[in-house]
This record gives structure tokens, C-alpha cells and sequence, in this order.
């Protein structure tokens, strides 16, 4: 043997013993082969297993999910069933692709000459598409059809989607067209209305965890169940991204994949450090909040990691206490049911609202800080004292307790400005019986008692129009005379006659003028709401409250519950005041 072919040939034994020996990534090795294997989506694979066994195979479907979800392996699945010949070599296409055809075998390696993958990402131009298009009239060469599978479709230009169209509403009966997206919204509606679309879930954390326990099975390993939880979570409902965080893992791990490392892996800080975080922050200690901070970065967290975690503890803790049954949730560790049940019953929703929106605010900050353990030290220093603040109805509580005067020597004005509002209040309820007459007719003694009935009829461009737009000058049953702005046109003068009559079952005569305008309804609701703001200024309580916070206003009085003629005027706690506070 010459030298020259013995170096051929070891060098061909070489790369064949790397072939055979090359390690496959998790997320490749145990892709699903058949619709039985995919995960959480029940609904997709019920419809097309339908449609093949009934033969109502569409011409083209539209995958659309998140990143590792499965929207190109459901294409190839999809392309598998449609073209698998089985070992008799049977004819039709099959919801249970046999996997060891040929057929099979090519689609699965991405090597079959009638099914075609196009990387939309990369191929976006008009030209692309044409190139496709050339060959959709010829027959498949090995197949039953021929498959198109457009991967990140939402990528093609608007040229290549224009020259798409018409070919994707009338295929061959031979073609077969498969898109999958991340970014559904920027598909342009032409295409989506020529395809059957699809939704792939998001997966479950149990489903997940499920997942990975059965591949460390298989793969001969060992794993903390915790360890798995937590790679579970954080793929974040991606099947790919889940499997690549296992495979980081496996490698990190001796054999066994422990929680320690997962954590440390991943920049997860200790759990139970978080919580006692979380605890020193809902009762205002700053010191202890730094510390642990301290210790947490020391260890190896993450600063985005760490907020994102006391983010998702604000929301636990909310959801527990509105809803207890949570605390039962299987995805909830036993350390997170300890701390719902510890803190829902001590901290309010106001408190843990106002946190959730402090901690969300600092995200932005902590992305564009130059130093962002720094930047988080700021945001839960801020956090920690905000949150041994009163709530604004600690404060009014404490101002009412604390304010010893009376309401007596002004009861009389109060109580005419307040019957007033109530007198009001009665009116609008008095116009919501008229419309259940007899005849189910009605009839307005004012333009008031007009726009209440529209607005009770949901009739909101009328109602908005006659407020804004129309000065009445007179009103009668069955007479209007009113000035009207440049902006109304004959076709609304029409629809608002006929919505008078139809109420009413009268003939309505409506004199029109155009010229100056006088004060419309909206204008004249507007001055009596701030006649009543002033007069409600005027109150002893709401003295007391602008006295002790400077700078502020009433912004809305929306209901008074009571009027007590022994004490005089009362707010009551369940008023719904609201106040513009600078604090």
C-alpha cells in the first residue's frame, strides 16, 4: 500500500469514528418524530390528526409560538405524515409516520429533495421566492407532495410576500406550504387569509420538569427534583431553551445535576436569601436589605436576575392572599408556601401594588445603569423606606382621627351643595325608568334628560356629539331649536331626528342655526363641576387634608355616602375622593 493511500484511508477511519462518536445536543437527540410526541399542544395535534384520517388536508398552515415551542419539527412531522409510504409502501397519508422509510429518514436529516426548508431570516428577497415558485408546477420526484416548510416567515420582504400570493391561494394539488413565526403580527393579513393557522403554547413548568426527569432517565443520569424546577422556570415555557440549560448542566455536573449548581449556573441566588430580602423590604430595613444584597452579589447573583425574582415574589404574594386556594399550586416550592402564608395576612395590596410598580420601574433603570449593583442598592433603598410610608388612606384616616373640628356653623351650606348632588343622582335614576313605559317610549322635558337616555343606550358618538357641538336654545316635547358647529353634518341631523323619534315615537320639528355658539351641555357640566370642587373645598375635613399636604388638589368627587344632620356632613371612608398628592 502506497503511503499516500494509507493516509486516505486513515484519514476517512478518522472522520468516520468522529461521525460515530459525535455527541448530539439534548435538543436534537430527543426532538418528537410523530404528533404523539410533541408536547402541550393538544389542540393542533387533535385538528390535523382529524384532517388526515377525513382527508381535509388545507394547502397551507401557519405555525406561529415562541422560540422552542416546536413550530419547525410540527412542520416536519406535518411534511412526514403527508409523505410516509411505511414498510408495505402503502398509499394516503398516515397521522402515525413510520419513521424508517426512506422518506422518513430524509425528512427527519433535512435531506429530502421534495421537501424543501427555506430560512426566511436569511432569504428575504423577491428573488428567493421566485426561485421557489419556479419549480411548484413540477412534481414531486420521490414523494406523494411536495413541501414547502418557510421558517421566521415574517422576515420575507413585502416584494416576496406579493409574489407569494397568488401561488399560496391556488397550489397544485401536489404542493404543500408550512410557514412557521415568532412574530405573527407581522405577517401581512393577504397571506394569513390563504392559510390555517396555528397557536403552539407556551409549555408548563410541570410539563417541563416531566420532560427533562424522563431524558435524565433515559440518558443513564441523576437530578435534583429542585435542580430540574428551577431549569423548568427558567426556559420560561422553551422547550429548546430548557434542554440547553440541561445539557449546561449535565456538563457542569459529576454525574448528577444538583440544585447548587443549577443556581450557580443559571446566576440564581439562593431562594431563601431572596425571601428574607423580600421580608426586610416590607418592613422598611434598609440596613438589612444592603446586606443581603451584599452577600447575594458576593455569591454569584445577578442583579436583573435578583429583581426579576422579587418581582415574581410581589406577584405570588398578592395572588395568595386574594386568592388562598393558590397556595396549593403544585408548581409552588414548600418555601414559597411558607412565605405566602406568612406574609398574606400582614402586608395589604395597596402596599404590595406599590412595591410591584416601584420594582418594575427599576427594571428600565437597571438597563441603562452604568453600574447595575449599584443601581439596584438605589432602587430597594427606595423600596425599603417607601414601604413604611402610610397609604394615602392611612393618611386621611389619620387627619380625620386628628382633626377635632366640627362641621356645625357650616352644615346649612354643605348641606344645600351635597342635596344638590344627591337631587342630581335622583334625576338620572328618575331617566333610567323612563324607557319602561307601556310602549317602552319616553319623553324628555330637557336636553339633559335627553343625553342621559342615549348614554344609558350606549349611543356614544350621538351623546358626545350633542354635548360638544350643540348650543340649545329651546326645547320642547317634540320642538328643538338649537345652534350647531361647522363640524355636524346634514347625515348626523338626520340620524338624530330619527333616534328622537324612534324613543319617543313623536315627530320631532328641530330648527337649526349655524354662527356663534352658545354654551353646550359639556361646558355647562364642566362649570357645575367646578362649582362643586369649590364647594366641597369648603369642607373642614378637606381643609385639614390641602393644609397638611401643600400643593395639593381636588381632582374628583365621584360619590358622598351619607349626610348626617346631627353631626352635619360626614365623608365617609368609602368616599371616592381622589387626590393629586405631592409627597
Amino acid at each position: 500500500m502506497s503511503s499516500t493511500a494509507f493516509w486516505d484511508e486513515t484519514i476517512n477511519n478518522m472522520a468516520e469514528d468522529k461521525t460515530d462518536n459525535q455527541y448530539v445536543v439534548l435538543a436534537r437527540k430527543y426532538r418528537p418524530q410523530t404528533f404523539e410526541d410533541l408536547l402541550g399542544q393538544d389542540a393542533l395535534v387533535q385538528t390535523l390528526t382529524n384532517a388526515i384520517k377525513n382527508n381535509r388536508l388545507h394547502h397551507a398552515y401557519i405555525l406561529t409560538g415562541i422560540r422552542g415551542v416546536g413550530k419547525t419539527t410540527t412542520a416536519r412531522i406535518i411534511a412526514k405524515a403527508l409523505n410516509c409510504i411505511g414498510k408495505d409502501a402503502h398509499n394516503g397519508p398516515t397521522v402515525h409516520p413510520c419513521g424508517i422509510c426512506e422518506n422518513c429518514k430524509a425528512i427527519a436529516e433535512g435531506r429530502h429533495i421534495d421537501v424543501l426548508e427555506l430560512d426566511a431570516a436569511s432569504r428575504t428577497g423577491v428573488d428567493d421566492i421566485r426561485e421557489i415558485l419556479d419549480g411548484v408546477r413540477y412534481k414531486p420526484t420521490n414523494a406523494r407532495y411536495k413541501v414547502y416548510i418557510i421558517d421566521e416567515v415574517h422576515m420575507l420582504s413585502k416584494s416576496a410576500f406579493n409574489a407569494l400570493l397568488k401561488t399560496l391561494e391556488e397550489p397544485p394539488s401536489h404542493v404543500k406550504f408550512i410557514f412557521a413565526t415568532t412574530e405573527i403580527r407581522k405577517v401581512p393579513v393577504t397571506v394569513l387569509s390563504r392559510c390555517q393557522r396555528f397557536d403552539l403554547q407556551r409549555l408548563t413548568v410541570d410539563t417541563l420538569f416531566n420532560h427533562f426527569k424522563n431524558i435524565i432517565g433515559k440518558e443513564g443520569l441523576q437530578a435534583e427534583d429542585e435542580a430540574l424546577q428551577i431549569i423548568a422556570k427558567a426556559a420560561d415555557g422553551s422547550c429548546r431553551d430548557g434542554l440547553s440549560l440541561l445539557d449546561q448542566a449535565i456538563s457542569l455536573s459529576s454525574g448528577i445535576v444538583k440544585t447548587e449548581t443549577v443556581k450557580n449556573m443559571i446566576g440564581l441566588a439562593d431562594r431563601n436569601q431572596t425571601f428574607e430580602l423580600f421580608e426586610s423590604l416590607l418592613s422598611g430595613k434598609v440596613e438589612d436589605v444592603l446586606l443581603n444584597i451584599k452577600e447575594q452579589y458576593k455569591n454569584g447573583a445577578n442583579p436583573t436576575t435578583l429583581l426579576q425574582d422579587l418581582i415574581n415574589i410581589t406577584h405570588m404574594v398578592a395572588k395568595a392572599k386574594i386568592v388562598p386556594s393558590f397556595m396549593s399550586d403544585s408548581n409552588l416550592a414548600e418555601s414559597e408556601k411558607e412565605l405566602c402564608r406568612k406574609l398574606s395576612g400582614s402586608v395589604s395590596i395597596a402596599i404590595l401594588s406599590k412595591i410591584w410598580q416601584m420594582l418594575l420601574k427599576g427594571v428600565s433603570e437597571l438597563a441603562i445603569a452604568p453600574v447595575q449593583i449599584d443601581a439596584l442598592e438605589m432602587i430597594l433603598i427606595r423600596v425599603a423606606y417607601s414601604a413604611s410610608l402610610p397609604t394615602p388612606f392611612e393618611i386621611l384616616n389619620d387627619v380625620k382621627k386628628n382633626s377635632n373640628l366640627t362641621f356645625a356653623a357650616e352644615k346649612k351650606t354643605e348641606s344645600a351643595t351635597l342635596a344638590h348632588i344627591v337631587s342630581h343622582a335622583a334625576a338620572l335614576a328618575e331617566n333610567e325608568n323612563l324607557q319602561h313605559s307601556q310602549q317602552n317610549l319616553v319623553s324628555f322635558k330637557s336636553p339633559e334628560e335627553m343625553v342621559a337616555y342615549f348614554e344609558q343606550n350606549k349611543k356614544v358618538l350621538l351623546t358626545y356629539t350633542i354635548k360638544n357641538d350643540i348650543a340649545f336654545q329651546e326645547f320642547a316635547d317634540g320642538f328643538i331649536k338649537m345652534t350647531i358647529s361647522e363640524k355636524i353634518s346634514n347625515d348626523f341631523l338626520l340620524n338624530f331626528h330619527k333616534e328622537l323619534e324612534n324613543a319617543t315615537g313623536k315627530n320631532w320639528k328641530i330648527e337649526t342655526l349655524r354662527g356663534q355658539m352658545g354654551q353646550t351641555l359639556a361646558a355647562k357640566e364642566h362649570a357645575k363641576d367646578e362649582e362643586n370642587k369649590r364647594s366641597i373645598s369648603e369642607y373642614p375635613l378637606v381643609k385639614a387634608i390641602l393644609a397638611e399636604f401643600k400643593g395639593s388638589k381636588i381632582d374628583l368627587l365621584t360619590r358622598i355616602k351619607q349626610l348626617d344632620e346631627e353631626e352635619g356632613v360626614q365623608i365617609s371612608d368609602e368616599s371616592e375622593t381622589f387626590f393629586d398628592e405631592e409627597l
